[in-house]
């Protein structure tokens, strides 16, 4: 199983959202196709058929257990990752 694989199984199980490194996140976002913007602290993704924006922040290494919520959120709607 590779990284970005038990990262999404992370994700999506919810079990960990406090402990999901924020590099990871970004680069798993990226992977998807979402394209980064960064204004200051955030880090902005967005795709071309993806209605919402994902807005991340670090909160020391990790990323914002809420934010990883909203990930969540989102590639489950849009089933990224082969997620049914």
């Amino acid at each position: 199983m590779s990284k970005y694989e038990r990262l999404m199984q992370q994700i999506v199980s919810g079990r960990a959202d406090a402990n999901i490194s924020f590099n990871d996140l970004c680069n798993l976002l990226l992977r998807f196709g979402f394209e980064m913007r960064i204004s200051g602290s955030h880090h902005i993704f967005r795709k071309a058929g993806i209605e919402e924006k994902i807005n991340l922040q670090k909160d020391g290494n990790k990323a914002k257990p809420y934010q990883v919520k909203q990930a969540r959120y989102i590639i489950l709607k849009y089933k990224l990752g082969g997620q049914d």
